[in-house]
């Protein structure tokens, strides 16, 4: 039987070792068909995961809102403005004309105020120990740690910079930037007062007298001209929420324009940006489509079509959406006249490490490195009623 099967070398290494392995190891048939010791990928000692030095981000580190801001320097702490237009007390109402051969009018002039403003500092800080570093370029170490940390810490340096900017204006800004929440805001123009009734600023709930105060302006005492120009439901101290809709858009507009504003900008989150889109789906005209994708000061906004199924622009004006915008029920809309608001820059944001690897440990007082990312400025608004919110949407 052997001599008839055996012609090769394979037929030999199958009869004599089994048909499972014709490499000369003795496994047996039973052996081939279970293993009771397994060599898996969890055996300990075996296998060493490599997960490579790229660090993957998993993080929106988005920072639009300071990134539409036009940047100046910081020349002077202060500015002045025009909060009346000149009187005429002689003439009452009159626009200035005078009868034949009469005296002339009194003098006039209009009112002056200066508002005082100074630069904020923000910081943020990170360290590495020296035996961290030097075991991050060993093994399956990150590599450089130092680039890596320098790179993901400047984002979160300048998308914190972006949630102050878009802080809610119940919230004092301290030693933080001032928020567009609260450049946008404006007190009840019905008469109240922060101490009966608290700031109605568009969502109610506000009891602290001067939440909406900025620089060195007491706003419930200046509302004649220190407000912005607010659409919101506040009745009393209470809000409701109100479903968006085109009038209460288009009204606020109105309102910038007589107030001698001109919006370059919408501000908004990402749920408004594509309820405003159903707003608009229903009046799409299948006529030519031009596709936008709406870019202001370098930030590209959400491409669409104009005025269509993604809203790229309304009224003309380029809409760019930031996940931080404070929400009622759906994110605020900010409409900004950037000719009147910027951030003054006082010290560019700028970084610095000190340590081991600079040479100098005794900087630090031990064996590490430190680094440093610092921006000084400020926001500034030079003209509050070119600047407006819609508050307390659904």
């Amino acid at each position: 039987m052997a001599r008839n099967y055996v012609r090769t070398i394979t037929d030999m290494e199958r009869y004599y070792y089994g048909a499972g392995n014709a490499m000369g190891y003795s496994y047996s048939g039973s052996e081939l068909l279970k293993s009771d010791s397994p060599m898996l990928s969890t055996t300990a000692g075996t296998y060493q995961a490599i997960y490579g030095r790229k660090v993957w981000s998993q993080l929106n580190q988005e920072f639009n809102a300071f990134s539409i801001l036009p940047k100046k320097p910081w020349d002077r702490s202060g500015w002045r403005v025009i909060t009346g237009k000149p009187s005429d007390a002689t003439t009452g109402s009159s626009l200035g004309g005078v009868a034949e051969n009469s005296t002339l009018p009194d003098t006039q002039r209009p009112t002056f105020q200066h508002i005082a403003a100074k630069p904020k500092t923000i910081a943020h800080t990170f360290d590495m120990s020296e035996t961290a570093i030097f075991l991050a370029d060993k093994d399956d170490g990150m590599g450089d740690i130092r680039s890596v940390l320098k790179e993901e810490m400047g984002k979160h340096h300048a998308e914190s910079v972006n949630k102050m900017l878009l802080d809610d204006v119940d919230n004092p800004a301290g030693n933080n930037f001032e928020s567009l929440d609260r450049v946008t805001a404006a007190y009840a123009d019905d008469g109240t007062t922060a101490s009966t009734t608290g700031m109605n600023e568009g969502h109610g709930n506000l009891t602290v007298n001067g939440d909406l105060d900025i620089y060195s302006i007491n706003r419930v005492n200046n509302k004649s001209w220190a407000n912005a120009e607010m659409s919101n439901n506040v009745a009393g101290d209470a809000a409701t929420a109100r479903v968006l809709s085109l009038d209460v858009l288009d009204d606020l507009f109105q309102r910038l324009w007589v107030r001698g504003g001109n919006p370059k900008v919408i501000l908004t989150g990402y749920d408004t940006l594509m309820r405003l889109q159903q707003l608009l789906q229903s009046q799409q005209r299948f006529m030519e489509e031009k596709r936008v994708t709406p870019t202001y000061n370098g930030v590209k906004g959400v491409p669409g079509i104009e005025a269509g199924f993604i809203v790229a622009t309304y009224n003309g004006v380029p809409i760019i959406p930031s996940k931080d915008v404070t929400k009622d029920g759906i994110s605020r809309m900010y409409l900004l006249d950037t000719d009147y608001l910027h951030f003054s820059t006082a010290i560019p944001t700028q970084y610095f490490e000190s340590g081991i690897e600079t040479g100098d440990p005794f900087a630090i007082n031990r064996l590490g490195q430190e680094g440093l990312y610092r921006t000084m400025g400020e926001i500034w608004t030079t003209f509050f009623g070119a600047q407006g919110s819609v508050r307390d949407l659904k």
